[in-house]
Order: C-alpha cells, then sequence, then structure tokens
C-alpha cells in the first residue's frame, strides 16, 4: 500500500508512483507530514510518496521530521515528474485572484510572482468546490490538468506552469537495517559530534573527507541533545564506502543515521543553483 501527506497533491504524488513502479496508484491520505511518517513507521507493508525538494539538496523541512521521527525511516528511491499545474477561470479574459494550495505554491510561486498573478493560499485539502466558490465570478484556480472543474478553461501565460522545474518525490519505507549496494547512490546522512566544541565539525569533516566522499550539501541544525546536528547529501560509490564512514564514526562516538540511501548518481536538472556576490576586497571603510 501507498500513501501520501494530506497536503501534497494527488496527480503529481500518483504520477511519481507510476514513474517509480512503486504501486499501482491508488494513494491513501495520511494526515500532516508528522502523522505520515508516524503511521509509515507503525504500519507493516505501508510505504510513503514524499516531496524531497532534490535529491542532493534534501528541503529542511523533510530532513527534520526525518531525523526525529522513528530510526526504521528511510527514503530508498527518488523520481522526478513535470509540472501538471495550470491556471485556469471561467472566462480567457478571467485575471482575479488566483486560488492555490499548498503544494501549487511550493511549486509554481516563483513563476506565479513573475506572471503578475495574485495568489490566495488554501489549504490542499480544500474541495475544488470551495475553491470555485472562494474565486467567485471573475477569479481563477491553479490546479492540476487533471482536476480542471467543467466550465473553466486554461488561460494565456497558462502554459508557462508547465514549465516549473522537475518536481522531485522520494518513497519513504522502514528498514531494519541497510540494504547493501554496489553502484553509486546519493546518501542523506545526519550526525553529532559526541563532544561538541570549537573544532569537533572540522574533525568530523576530516574523517568524511578520508573516505573521499564530497559533500554536496551540509546544514547545521539546533539539536535539543547538544548544540548542532548537522545534516548532509553526497554520493557515494558504494555501500562499503559508507559502511567505512560509519564505522569510523562509531569508533569516535559521532552519533548518525542514515536518511537517504537513493540509487543513482545524477540526479537532472540538478538542485537550485545561485550566483554569488562576494564582498569586495576592502570591506571595511578606512
Amino acid at each position: 500500500m501507498l500513501g501520501k501527506s494530506a497536503r501534497e497533491s494527488g496527480p503529481h504524488a500518483r504520477l511519481a508512483a507510476e514513474t517509480g513502479g512503486w504501486g499501482d496508484g491508488i494513494l491513501l491520505d495520511l494526515g500532516s507530514t508528522t502523522a505520515t511518517l508516524a503511521t509509515i513507521a507503525n504500519m507493516a507493508n505501508l510505504s510513503a510518496v514524499v516531496h524531497i525538494g532534490h535529491p542532493a539538496q534534501p528541503t529542511p523541512e523533510l530532513e527534520r521530521l526525518l531525523l526525529s521521527g522513528d530510526r526504521s525511516l528511510l527514503l530508498t528511491q527518488a523520481v522526478a515528474v513535470p509540472s501538471q499545474w495550470t491556471w485556469v477561470g471561467r472566462t480567457a479574459e478571467a485575471s482575479g485572484t488566483a486560488i492555490v494550495d499548498e503544494a501549487g505554491m511550493r511549486d509554481c510561486r516563483h513563476v506565479l510572482r513573475a506572471m503578475g498573478v495574485s495568489p490566495h493560499l488554501v489549504p490542499t485539502t480544500t474541495t475544488l468546490e470551495e475553491r470555485i466558490a472562494l474565486a467567485g465570478e471573475h477569479g481563477t484556480l491553479v490546479v492540476e490538468r487533471s482536476a480542471i472543474p467543467a466550465g473553466f478553461q486554461e488561460l494565456p501565460g497558462s502554459e508557462r506552469l508547465g514549465q516549473v522545474p522537475l518536481i522531485w518525490y522520494g518513497l519513504l519505507q522502514t528498514h531494519e537495517t541497510l540494504t547493501r549496494f554496489d553502484r553509486p547512490a546519493q546518501v542523506w546522512l545526519a550526525f553529532g559530534p559526541r563532544d561538541d566544541h570549537r573544532g569537533s565539525l572540522q574533525e568530523t569533516l576530516g574523517v568524511i573527507a578520508a573516505t573521499g566522499i564530497d559533500l554536496q550539501h551540509l546544514r547545521s541544525q539546533r539539536s535539543q541533545a547538544g548544540p548542532h546536528v548537522f545534516l548532509t547529501s553526497f554520493t557515494c560509490a558504494d555501500s562499503t564506502v559508507l559502511e567505512s564512514l560509519l564505522a569510523e564514526f562509531a569508533a569516535r562516538g559521532v552519533e548518525h543515521r542514515v536518511l537517504a540511501v537513493l540509487a543513482g548518481q545524477e540526479f537532472l536538472p540538478g538542485p537550485d543553483a545561485l550566483t554569488p556576490v562576494w564582498a569586495s576586497a576592502e570591506v571595511f571603510a578606512r
């Protein structure tokens, strides 16, 4: 059986399940993301389709929830699906406020802003009838193509929502032990030095570097168990490399947990890139 959080787009999650060969397209709504993770951990033979951001750059919210959830939870596969979002109105001239749910805002907010569309956010659980009522006679909707209501049509500019970058989903399952792999995989690894002191991160990063791993993602998060926990993502050649790193962590007393092992080495397109503007040579005025 497969599930998803109630906040996630059903059509996109079903497309991800179909693309990944994860199930028969029937998805159970499992409530909030926290409730979804707890349900997966407590029910045998139940997995979930979850939005992951990008394999090389996980969403911070998912990282936090995974690390604070049951230790058996593990993301095991990842797929990308094209945007199914579209912008519709009762007439071709409709241009009022766009009713959009949480998943739609997450995926389309930058494009909507560039289009000059004024969004009105509603919970994903809001029914189509309720959205139509909120939109009124001149309002518009941002919905999945398969959910366009009768009497509505795509508006000029709607095609730009189809240009939203591919949307990445992962398969969340429970595993008592890690499965060995002999091909490259993307690994999400959280760790916390036993003695969190000045320079402790440098020591731990040295251990990672010694295995030949090149971190693609590193984020610090406050921890109830100490000042810091660190969340990383990197490509790992095979399970032997990962086993060696985890064994060294254990020997040094570095707390750790693997959150994802996603088969594959290149996940294209890559995560969002930026063009940094660095400080000038003279930062302080004389």
